[in-house]
């Protein structure tokens, strides 16, 4: 099993397996020219395979494909197809702009959780949001899967000044469908010009829900980064991801393997290791894994304050969101 230094276990692992991505939404790119990873920097279908084996063996009982766009990738199928047989659960996150492509492949790999990135109910803003028009596709992709029985979670990024104005839109969809919209506060990254007063906090949206809806918590699992809540009854719920106002690190059980081969022991850190390297040149890679776990820092990355008006994005070192995975 996989320990950190303040006893914390790490049994779940995010593999971004591209950073390209066919929207550019404005929290997660950079608004200048982004260079994707060339071809021969990629891990390929069978190093993926490979080191996520290595993981396992430690421990990790979890795997999320993130992106990019995680469909992008040609050979998704073989990626999906390899991993779903390791003795883990298999998890995605999407634009949800491929879905219908993939949709027997998700079944036959018993994958039953997806996330979707959804900042806009309205498709004019969606387009503002992503730089495409593509709304109705996401939208009947999301119905699709609900229609098959998954469970969704949507993915909501909130910005002040953006969300309220959809906040009850969102809410409402907890009456109709069986999904949990989860709101997730606005984070800094390279190049995606963050500033504290672009954030909108969990306890915000908390008290404007409760000013027209019944709000109740729910006891979320252990390590999970969002605090759950069960609104007026309904068969959906509503989440709070808030990593700025009130962060989960204690708890955290977290890695991430960036689509060039290297491990990010925090979303916020800046050190990383490359493991692809190691594995390209027939090296073990247990001591790499076990040591970026090791160097781990009790929260957010030892790179900012817990007081989230205090930070300088222009002072955080690390990559952009694309580059580091969803």
């Amino acid at each position: 099993m996989l320990f950190d230094s303040f006893g914390r276990i790490h049994n779940y692992l995010r593999i971004s397996v591209t950073d390209q991505c066919n929207f550019r939404c404005t929290y997660c790119m950079p608004e200048e020219e982004y260079a994707c990873a060339g071809k021969d920097e990629l891990m390929s279908a069978a190093e993926i395979t490979k080191i996520a084996e290595e993981f396992v063996k430690l421990g990790v009982n979890k795997i999320r494909l993130t992106g990019g766009e995680p469909m992008l990738r040609k050979d998704f199928a073989q990626i999906v197809e390899s991993l779903s047989r390791l003795p883990v659960e298999l998890t995605i996150t999407t634009n949800g702009v491929l879905v219908d492509k993939y949709l027997e492949l998700l079944q036959k790999s018993n994958i039953k959780t997806i996330n979707v990135s959804i900042d806009s109910l309205i498709e004019t803003e969606f387009e503002k949001i992503t730089g495409r028009n593509m709304f109705q596709r996401v939208w009947q992709n999301i119905q699709l899967l609900l229609n098959n029985g998954f469970e969704i979670k949507l993915n909501v990024v909130a910005m002040k000044g953006h969300v309220e104005s959809e906040f009850e839109n969102f809410l409402s969809l907890t009456k109709d469908y069986p999904l949990e919209v989860r709101f997730i506060e606005f984070m800094p990254f390279t190049g995606n010009h963050w500033e504290s007063n672009k954030v909108i906090t969990e306890l915000e949206l908390l008290e404007l829900a409760k000013l027209n809806h019944e709000v109740k918590a729910i006891v979320a699992p252990a390590h999970s980064t969002a605090k759950k809540y069960q609104i007026d009854n309904n068969q959906g719920r509503i989440a709070f991801i808030s990593t700025m106002s009130s962060h989960f690190c204690g708890d955290c059980n977290r890695l991430r393997l960036t689509a060039n081969g290297k491990i990010k022991n925090c979303l916020f850190g800046k050190d990383e290791i490359d493991v692809l390297s190691a594995i390209r040149n027939n090296q073990s890679i247990e001591n790499l894994i076990i040591k970026s776990v090791s160097k781990k820092h009790k929260a957010l990355g030892g790179q900012f304050s817990t007081d989230y008006k205090e930070i300088k994005a222009e002072s955080i070192i690390n990559s952009s969101m694309i580059a580091i995975g969803g």
